[in-house]
């Protein structure tokens, strides 16, 4: 397998920014001919708290053995599926957590996808799924609940998530280290784009009359009920200090015996009630759109690592109310009529935080069709959409708003599936 690395820096634009943008060397090609730009930001630290991996996935296929012989898995090297993969880390509390994330999912998915490749080659085409089942021991029970190729690889990828979530605890705790990542992840398999989402990071399909988005950003309060279902089930992770109630507003001692709004884990509406004692503690979400934070703590809800993170002064770990597990879209390319400037763009919360979707295709679609004869024209696109977050007076979309943050973009062109690449 020539699996993704860690990326070292790159090349930058040519300009002269204090913070420069940087991009792959020329001579090196991603798969697909992907393009890639990142900018460390705001000079928070020394290393990019972003991290990027992508390369080629060698799905191999195994023999199972009788188990009670040690070498039951006969590997078939003559049988492999192969696939793409790309994947952008957003890390806080340190670059620890990104950077090992970027070493080892890849890993954690291609050991996923082996344990489960037998299914997906047993549903391929021509074959109708009906015809030969992903599983030949329950072919009933299989035809019946309706599984198909897809369903094993979202659920690889969800097993590859926690799996390489558990292996950053181990390595952080070992190393004495601490810090957590998102995660967002674009693999490519037989014909399908899985996109897979644990964090605010965001990946969407533009194409000339179509902006899709592939990923949903869980942030606190996206996942208000999820979490505020857990204290109702567990609540002694509150350890008595904060409320799992929502409320319009942090409540003070004089709203004792006031009639205000509330909503608990059941409810999307509002409703009114008493305020009592307990309502005054800590709220589990507090603050709105971008101030929101768990347990006054994170801005989002979902990623790797953080194992050890623990609310200010108190024993009280976030990890039960930060998921590793992420979501899972799939974008049926076979069925797209592909066009030469049908693009995902995948980029760190730095990028959205500044752009729309609209303003981003936009960008892509004033691009792109000049550009055809430029071989780099990816990444020089991935760099456009970054200087587009630098409030440059020059910025494409006229307006002048800055991120702040560390930005990391890919520019992933569907229509050079063809087209070969290494992984950095």
């Amino acid at each position: 397998s020539s699996g993704p690395h860690k990326h070292q820096a790159v090349g930058g634009s040519r300009r002269s920014d204090s913070r420069p943008v940087r991009s792959p060397a020329r001579g090196r090609t991603l798969p697909w001919n992907a393009g890639y730009a990142e900018i460390i930001n705001a000079e928070k630290s020394e290393f990019n708290e972003d991290q990027a991996a992508c390369g080629k996935l060698c799905i191999r296929r195994y023999e199972f053995g009788p188990e009670e012989d040690r070498e039951w898995l006969t590997l078939c090297p003559e049988e492999f599926l192969t696939g793409h993969y790309w994947a952008l880390f957003d890390g806080h509390g340190g670059p620890a957590a990104a950077i090992l994330a970027a070493n080892t999912l890849h890993s954690c998915l291609r050991r996923q996808l082996e344990a489960v490749v037998e299914g997906m080659v047993a549903a391929q085409p021509p074959m109708h799924l009906s015809g030969r089942c992903v599983c030949p021991s329950d072919p009933q029970f299989v035809e019946e609940k309706g599984i198909r190729a897809e369903d094993l690889v979202i659920g690889a990828l969800e097993s590859a998530f926690q799996e390489c979530d558990e292996v950053i605890g181990r390595e952080l705790e070992a190393s004495g280290q601490v810090g957590g990542c998102t995660a967002l992840v674009a693999v490519s398999l037989q014909g399908k784009l899985y996109v897979a989402n644990a964090g605010d990071s965001r990946a969407i399909l533009v194409r000339r009359d179509e902006i899709r988005p592939l990923s949903s950003e869980f942030t606190p309060e996206t996942e208000r009920q999820r979490i505020q279902h857990l204290a109702f089930v567990y609540p002694e992770l509150l350890a008595d200090e904060f409320t799992r109630l929502e409320f319009p507003r942090r409540l003070k001692g004089d709203d004792l015996g006031q009639k205000v709004l509330f909503r608990d884990h059941h409810m999307n509406g509002w409703s009114y009630k008493c305020v009592e004692k307990s309502d005054l503690k800590y709220p589990l979400i507090h603050g709105h759109g971008r101030q929101a934070r768990l347990l006054g703590t994170l801005a989002v809800s979902r990623g790797l690592g953080d194992h050890q993170l623990r609310v200010l002064d108190t024993n009280i770990q976030l990890k039960p109310f930060l998921l590793s597990v992420p979501q899972v879209t799939v974008l049926d390319m076979d069925h797209l009529e592909l066009q030469e400037e049908d693009v995902v763009v995948m980029a760190t919360d730095g990028l959205w935080d500044v752009l729309s979707n609209e303003q981003v295709a936009w960008l892509v679609r004033s691009f792109l069709p000049g550009n055809r004869e430029d071989p780099h024209r990816f990444s020089e696109l991935a760099q456009m959409l970054i200087h587009s977050t630098q409030g440059k007076d020059d910025s494409p979309t006229g307006e002048r708003h800055v991120s702040y943050d560390d930005v990391s973009v890919f520019v992933i062109p569907l229509n050079s599936q063809s087209q070969g690449g290494s992984g950095y």
